[in-house]
């Protein structure tokens, strides 16, 4: 069996995005042993064994003398399990089981079983996308993971069972129609939502300050006792978002097939994301990380909504460092093998408890804390935090007669059309301002545009100010809310009436609980 050179591509994972490996085996003479190069981790490193006994279980010779596996380039680290299947096909091609020539026109990807079937692996999507950049025009992949590279137009898929399969085809003695789906049809079945907001009973006053918050791009803390509804209210945020484009669509489902949370058969996430981590969660499980960092729950929440429940439970060093990434919407992590940036554009939706039993306020349970118990509760939250959210309000409980009605509530879609004539207004006012998307990203310049009062409008602000004892901080989110209620009830001034509906939702400033 005479030895040659072969090459085979590949792609890697670094950040979000991948990266082409050009994977070469060379199976020259002497001692049977693997050598691999190209600083693989021991996931790749563990693949020689993998490779090995697949190739005798699917009835090929592996090389019978040395063979050297270079993973280029050779600066960047390899890692997880999916280099095994081009490898494997290296290793075939360069003992001349297989046509070195088929290889070319293709990238290939996959896990390989002892048995060489070929297994499902993370980070497809982006794999597919860098394959089409570079000009590959097809890709191998494992058949579970077809449809999610399928989703990628201009290249074709090639769903892959087992290396015998592969081989075969690839040597043009078995045939593997290309995966093709409807991005169209995926898109619209993938964008449909199982909750409604027709399934609320009550709380009016917290329906509409979420509407004035998901039209505005501002964040929002609910309080209020145990059982009010907060947590089903959070769950159906995500339904009333402007509907998902298909660049925000792929972008986000690169983001989960990296971390392998895409669901099981869902090719493409069409609908925004919903995250609700437990309060016990690391600050590297919120943000991301790990030795060769992986994305967390605020970048899982990207272009959808990222819900904190019990928001002072949360350690305290743990919400301190959501701050940067509400601020710059993206995250930044460093560490000794690289420094990765994830996307995390989210709204923060939040609830907690008015103190520590939950009862403080409410007009049909009696609380049982002391004021101190109260005052350290709150205190859990920094003002640096409450800096970034923009409405708080109160949750009450929900009275017998609104619990028994047999009346839906007003649906999602009528909604969600409301939201999105007030975002359409906000993205022409902010048509050249390309780091403001929403009135909550307004800054002083554009405040001072845009958050002009009339006269009645003005007198409310300063009675807020002088009478309410409202800070310069709460004074300008305020303005921004004002700003998103006006866009709703689209009008171009802000009156009165959207500045007192404003100050409503200013449950912390005005400290009426």
């Amino acid at each position: 069996m005479s030895s040659t050179l072969s090459k085979v591509f590949s792609g890697g994972i670094f950040g979000i995005d991948a990266f082409t490996v050009e994977i070469e085996v060379d199976a020259g003479h002497g001692d049977p042993k693997i050598v691999m190069v190209g600083l693989p981790d021991m996931a790749v490193k563990e693949s020689q064994d993998r490779v090995w006994t697949a190739l005798l279980n699917s009835g090929f010779a592996p090389p019978p003398g040395r063979t050297t596996i270079n993973l280029a380039p050779a600066d960047v680290r390899k890692e997880g399990p999916s280099f095994d299947l081009p490898i494997a096909l290296g290793m075939l091609a360069a003992t001349n089981q297989l046509n070195q020539g088929a290889l070319e026109p293709y990238t290939v990807i996959g896990e390989l079983a002892l048995s060489g079937e070929v297994r499902k692996v993370k980070g497809i999507l982006p794999v597919t996308l860098n394959a089409r950049e570079a000009g590959r025009e097809r890709i191998i992949v494992p058949t579970s993971n077809a449809e999610e590279a399928a989703v990628v137009e201009g290249i074709e898929v090639y769903p892959a069972n087992n290396l015998r399969q592969v081989v075969e085809f690839l040597n043009g003695n078995e045939d593997i129609p290309a995966k093709r789906v409807d991005l169209e049809s995926l898109f619209d079945v993938a964008s449909q939502y199982e909750v409604d907001f027709a399934e609320v009973k009550g709380q009016e006053y917290a329906k509409r300050a979420i509407e004035v918050a998901v039209a505005g791009g501002h964040n929002l803390l609910k309080i209020g006792p145990p059982g009010t509804g907060k947590t089903m209210i959070a769950k159906r945020i995500a339904s009333i978002l402007p509907p998902m484009s298909l660049e925000e669509a792929l972008e986000t489902t690169k983001i989960h097939s990296i971390a392998g949370t895409l669901p099981a058969k869902q090719a493409l996430i069409g609908k925004r994301p919903y995250r609700s981590p437990h309060h016990t969660v690391s600050d590297a499980g919120l943000l991301g990380g790990g030795a060769y960092p992986v994305p967390g729950e605020v970048s899982l929440a990207h272009h959808g909504i990222l819900f904190l429940d019990e928001l002072p439970e949360f350690a305290r060093n743990v919400l301190e460092v959501m701050r940067q990434p509400l601020e710059d919407g993206q995250v930044t992590i460093s560490r000794a093998a690289a420094t990765v940036t994830f996307p995390c554009q989210f709204m923060l939706v939040a609830a907690m408890n008015p103190c520590p039993c939950g009862y403080h306020g409410d007009s049909q349970r009696e609380c049982r804390c002391s004021p101190k118990q109260i005052t350290s509760y709150r205190n859990r939250i920094s003002g640096p935090l409450l800096d970034r959210i923009d409405i708080h309000i109160e949750v009450p409980s929900v009275n017998y007669n609104e619990l028994s009605s047999m009346e839906p509530g007003e649906p999602s879609s009528a909604i969600r059309e409301r939201v999105i004539r007030a975002r359409k207004t906000q993205q022409e006012r902010f048509s050249d301002l390309p780091h403001v998307h929403c009135n909550a990203n307004m800054g002083a310049r554009e405040l001072a545009k845009y958050g002009l009062l009339q006269p009645e409008a003005q007198e409310m602000m300063k009675m807020a100010i002088n009478e309410l004892n409202f800070s310069a901080r709460a004074y300008d989110r305020i303005l921004k809310v004002s700003r998103t209620i006006a866009d709703l009830a689209a009008s171009e001034t802000i009156e009165g009436e959207y500045v007192a509906e404003a100050i409503q939702y200013r449950t912390l400033d005005r400290q009426l609980w």
